[in-house]
């Protein structure tokens, strides 16, 4: 009996899901090594992500063996920490839509409970905003959401979340790994029940707390929308009723939760085609904003009525820039921190300064957002190009997590006001390029099969860097795995250039090789913005061409 064989053996032994137990035997009988192999020759890496991973048997799948152990390991680790109250350490535990991920979230509270926690259960399928905000408001001292967000639909994932409502940094990550590698058979595990169901009340709850967005009073806005299959559409409808705004129009095909996504080949508001059937409803229906969340509803896309007649879908760096001075010109304190990533725009950092408050970058992901502030930092709004935003009023941000249902309230605030003022977003983003030069951004992703290949670019690029990128030459570059200006080490390179900058970095939880490109250009009194953007995106396109060569990847 080989290795993978006898792992195979020991894995069916305590396997509860008769799915996976039947696709484990079909893979020993017929003799599949590869298929084997592929499952058991290692195992998910749980990080400062969770989990994510397509589903099936196996470490090295999402799946019920996989999710107990993972809780298992939460359990330990947070019993090593005082409790917060007299009724000890409390997790609440959020889900999505997707295959499993209610069966997840139930192994995952029978475990807790077991372990001797205290558990709140979401009522349904919900945002991933909701749990953020759930595990502060609730005052638990921990959350998981069991969620693969905008991945394709055989993948599920395990977010988990700190009692300060951000997802987990290091060390935490390493320390609730190395609980999880210490558990054993998860049919030896003791399983609990009595575990807490919440009502709608928390969503309620999280609306409320919606309303201390700088929303304004204008409303006259119309909205096309799209949840992509995902669970955003409820929460989206009960926010916009709540604060007032008319209701969104709805593209029927992926209006319901579907696990399977069956109209985009990815459920991911960034891909291409992704949002062709709600700016086809917005056409037709005559809409001023389209906005479309991810399947979990943390991000938000936006897109615009554009001056030649069509549409324009809004870069997350624009989205961003936008929100930031509304938010900015909506608060007030010498406090204020916004915050964005390396690999977003540098315009955030011209809008603070222009506003007298400071500005803060952090690497990728919104846990690293969310931990920017110095003693006294005041956070209001934090970015990230990704389409991710949390915003905030004057007691600073609603949900330490990116939230969708509350950048796309704000999103049509901002709208409206302008369609008050006879104005639209273009001509709010036109005026930001006049007062702080034309900030273009664009990206360029490696999608690949091997993840050798990435580890391969990335050698490359740091072997021989290139002297000149789309003309320019390279003034600096900076290799992030070394830590650089006080953030903590991470695999990734930024090439400095004048009035140019490039950021490359494999990607986190796809097989992708991400690419972040930023041209700067002033516009001068009374120029064309349009001229100057068209120069800046032939800038842009050569920058890609000269960077694709180097990373030898098409």
């Amino acid at each position: 009996m080989t290795d993978y064989r006898r792992r195979a053996e020991e894995w069916l032994a305590q396997d509860p899901d008769p799915a996976t137990r039947d696709e484990l035997r079909a893979i020993l009988a017929a003799g599949d090594e590869a298929a084997l192999a592929d499952r058991f020759a290692t195992r998910l890496e749980f990080g400062t992500a969770g989990l994510r991973g397509e589903l099936g048997a196996g470490p090295n799948r999402m799946n019920r063996v996989t999710v107990m152990r993972a809780a298992a390991g939460i359990a330990a680790r947070l019993r090593k920490d005082p409790p917060p109250d007299e009724e000890g350490a409390g997790v609440v535990i959020g889900y999505d839509a997707r295959h499993g991920s209610e069966r997840f979230a139930l192994d995952s509270a029978a475990v807790l409970t077991g372990a001797g926690l205290r558990v709140w259960l979401m009522p349904r399928p919900l945002p991933t905003p909701v749990l953020a905000f759930a595990v502060r408001h609730l005052g638990a001292a921990a959350g998981i959401m069991v969620t693969a967000s905008h991945n394709p639909p055989r993948d599920n994932g395990y977010k988990v979340y700190w009692g300060d409502g951000a997802q987990i940094t290091p060390p935490l990550d390493a320390e609730i790994s190395a609980e999880i590698d210490k558990v054993g058979r998860v049919d030896g595990l003791p399983l609990g029940e009595g575990w807490t169901v919440l009502g709608e009340e928390i969503v309620e709850a999280y609306l409320h707390a919606l309303s201390r967005l700088p929303l304004g009073d204008a409303r006259d806005v119309s909205v096309a929308y799209t949840p992509l299959h995902g669970v955003g559409r409820d929460v989206l409808e009960r926010a916009f009723a709540w604060a007032g705004f008319p209701a969104p129009a709805v593209v029927p095909e992926q209006a319901e939760p579907d696990p399977d996504f069956p109209t985009v080949a990815f459920p991911n508001p960034e891909e291409p085609g992704a949002m062709d059937l709600v700016l086809g409803l917005a056409g037709a229906s005559g809409a001023d904003l389209v906005i479309a969340n991810d399947p979990d509803a943390d991000r938000c896309a936006v897109a615009v009525p554009d001056r030649d007649g069509g549409w324009r879908t809004l870069a997350g760096d624009e989205v961003g820039g936008l929100l930031a001075e509304h938010v900015l010109r909506h608060t007030k304190g010498a406090d204020r921190l916004v915050v964005t990533t390396v690999v977003s725009s540098s315009l955030l950092g011209a809008i603070a300064r222009a506003h007298g408050v400071r500005s803060a970058e952090t690497l990728t992901g919104f846990k690293w957002i969310m931990k920017a502030g110095r003693p006294g930092d005041r956070l209001v709004f934090g970015y990230e190009e990704a389409l991710g935003y949390s915003a905030g009023g004057d007691d600073g941000v609603v949900v330490h997590d990116k939230d969708g249902v509350g950048a796309a309230l704000a999103v049509a605030a901002l709208a409206a006001q302008a369609r008050r003022d006879g104005r639209t977003l273009v001509d709010l983003l036109d005026d930001q390029a006049r007062r702080y030069g034309l900030h273009a951004t664009a990206p360029l992703t490696f999608r690949v099969k091997d993840l050798g290949l990435i580890g391969e670019a990335m050698a490359r690029l740091r072997a021989a860097p290139p002297s000149r990128l789309g003309g320019r030459e390279v003034e600096a570059v900076d290799d992030l795995s070394g830590g650089v200006g006080g953030l903590p080490p991470t695999n990734a390179l930024r090439f400095r250039m004048p009035s140019a900058r490039v950021v490359v970095r494999p990607s986190g939880t796809e097989p992708k090789l991400k690419c972040y490109l930023q041209v700067v250009h002033p516009v001068g009194d009374g120029e064309d913005v349009a001229a100057v953007r068209a120069r800046a995106n032939a800038d842009l396109d050569r920058l890609r061409e000269d960077l694709a060569s180097a990373l030898g990847l098409s």
